[in-house]
């Protein structure tokens, strides 16, 4: 509420913004820029490229560390119902030995 008590004083966006400490420097630096040439949608554009390119790199990396544990555990489950059916059988086979 300060920040936009603060904007609509007449400050600029990227000095209450500064002062709140939520955004990265980088973006309240591409924000400052992006007031000063006029171009403030374009900045934010380029911001969230950014930031979109990151959460998919991240992304990327997690699904690469997940699946081998879900084949790992899919493996396990497939093996136990394998074992859960299989075991009854040779049972009743020793039983008629």
């Amino acid at each position: 509420m300060r920040t936009l008590e603060k904007i609509t004083g007449g400050t600029s966006i990227s000095e209450p913004l500064k002062d709140t400490q939520v955004f990265p420097p980088m973006v309240i630096h591409m924000i400052a820029v992006g007031e000063k040439t006029g171009d403030l949608s374009g900045m934010l554009k380029k911001v969230s490229e950014f930031y979109e390119e990151e959460v998919d790199a991240a992304v990327d990396a997690l699904t690469s560390v997940i699946e081998p544990i879900m084949i790992c555990v899919i493996g396990v489950i497939v093996g136990g119902i394998l074992i859960s059916m299989y075991m009854p059988m040779f049972d009743m086979v020793g039983a008629l030995e």
